[in-house]
C-alpha cells in the first residue's frame, strides 16, 4: 500500500482513510533535523507553566509513528499528568532505593555485596542523597515534572525495549520542537527493574512491561546555545 504510487492497491487491512500521499518538499532541510538533534538535551529546570494538552498529544503521537525492531505494533504508552501519581512514582522509586541503600550497609551483608555487586556501591552516596532530599520536600527523580510518559508493551514482546526506546526518541524529538523540556526517567526505570520493581506498573494499571519513561514540563529558560559532544568515535568496516 505504501509503495503504489497511483493508489491503485486496496486491502481491507488499510481502508483509504488509513493511507496517505507524502509531500516530501514539506520535509525539515537536513541542517534543520541536526540543528533540533543537537539543540535537545536534557533540561530538569521545569516551570510551574502547564504543558498544553495539544502538545502532549502531539508528543505521544510522534512516539506511536516510531518504526519498530519487531515490525508489530504493540507499544503503548501511559500520560500521568494526576500530582498524586506523579507524586507515587518518586515514593516508589525512593522507597526501592532506599531498601537498597539499606541492604548495601547492613554490616552482615556487606561482606558479601562487595564481591558479588562491587559497582552498587558506587551508587550508594547517591541513592542516600534522593531520600535526604526527597524528606525535606526536593524530588530529585522528577525534578517537579508535571507529566510523565511511561512507555510499555506487553510482557510477551520479544523486542519490547528496543520498540519503546525507539518511540521515546520520536517523541523527545516532537518535544523539543514545541519548546516542551523532557527527560529520560533513568531512576524510575533503574528501580522497576528491581525486587519489587513491578509494583509502580500495578498500581498505574499498566498491564505488561514498562521499558521507558519521559518527565516532561515547560522550561523556566531556554538555553541559547549548545556544546559540541565528544569527538565521534566511530569504526567503518
Amino acid at each position: 500500500m505504501a509503495v503504489c504510487p497511483s493508489a491503485s492497491v486496496h486491502h481491507s487491512i488499510f481502508p483509504a482513510g488509513k493511507v496517505h500521499p507524502i509531500n516530501y518538499l514539506q520535509y525539515p532541510s537536513a541542517e534543520q533535523v541536526m540543528l533540533l538533534c543537537k539543540s535537545r538535551r536534557s533540561n530538569r529546570a521545569f516551570s510551574s507553566k502547564a504543558i498544553p494538552s495539544e502538545s502532549l498529544d502531539l508528543i505521544l503521537e510522534a512516539a506511536h509513528r516510531a518504526p519498530t525492531a519487531s515490525n508489530m505494533q504493540g507499544v503503548e504508552f501511559t500520560l500521568v499528568t494526576s500530582p498524586e501519581k506523579l507524586r507515587l512514582i518518586s515514593e516508589f522509586t525512593i522507597g526501592i532505593f532506599s531498601s537498597s541503600a539499606k541492604k548495601l550497609s547492613n554490616p552482615l551483608l556487606k561482606p558479601l555485596l562487595k564481591v558479588i555487586m562491587s559497582d552498587a556501591y558506587a551508587y550508594l552516596p547517591a541513592f542516600n542523597r534522593l531520600s535526604q532530599e526527597f524528606e525535606k520536600g526536593n524530588d530529585l527523580i522528577l525534578r517537579k515534572a508535571s507529566a510523565v510518559i511511561f512507555i510499555h508493551t506487553p510482557s510477551t514482546s520479544r523486542f519490547g525495549c528496543e520498540d519503546a526506546n525507539l518511540a521515546y526518541q520520536n517523541g523527545s524529538l516532537m518535544a523539543e520542537s514545541l519548546g516542551v523540556s523532557q527527560f529520560y526517567t533513568g531512576f524510575v526505570c533503574s528501580a522497576m527493574k528491581q525486587s519489587g520493581g513491578g509494583k509502580l506498573a500495578q498500581e498505574l494499571g499498566i498491564e505488561g512491561s514498562i521499558h521507558a519513561g519521559m518527565a516532561l514540563g515547560m522550561p523556566s529558560f531556554k538555553y541559547p546555545n549548545f556544546i559540541d559532544k565528544q569527538d565521534i568515535v566511530v569504526r567503518k568496516i
